[in-house]
């Protein structure tokens, strides 16, 4: 499975970016796809993620509110809407995918990986 992530950019605290992550490939329905995050210095974080056939979601607890995950079957892509992003929400954003589909939280559980996407909030 190949993971390519985008749209990221700069954005002024309270907007909002919306990310894809188009997957190619070896792809199948019975696959989760999640987001994660990662600031230079700290670990990469779990943001949100899931389940490709249920549309069964799953987020960071501090996102709640703020993100939603979604997906595309005829385009065979998964969203990340970021709405009131805040100075913090600034980090490397990668989206990755893992079969079978239940959801975790764990990035270790996630075998397949985009390249990651810049997300930069100003104050």
């Amino acid at each position: 499975v190949q993971l390519q992530a985008s749209g990221g950019g700069l954005v002024q605290a309270g907007g909002s970016l919306r990310l894809s992550c188009a997957a190619s490939g070896r792809t199948s329905s019975n696959y989760a796809v999640g987001w994660f995050r990662q600031v230079p210095g700290k670990e990469r974080e779990f943001v949100a993620a899931i389940k490709w056939m249920t549309t069964f979601t799953d987020y960071a607890d501090s996102l709640k509110g703020r993100f939603t995950i979604s997906r595309d079957i005829s385009k065979n892509t998964v969203y990340l809407q970021m709405n009131s992003l805040r100075p913090e929400d600034t980090a490397v954003y990668y989206c990755a995918a893992r079969l079978p589909s239940t959801i975790v939280r764990a990035r270790s559980a996630y075998p397949y990986w985009g390249q990651g996407t810049l997300v930069t909030v100003s104050s």
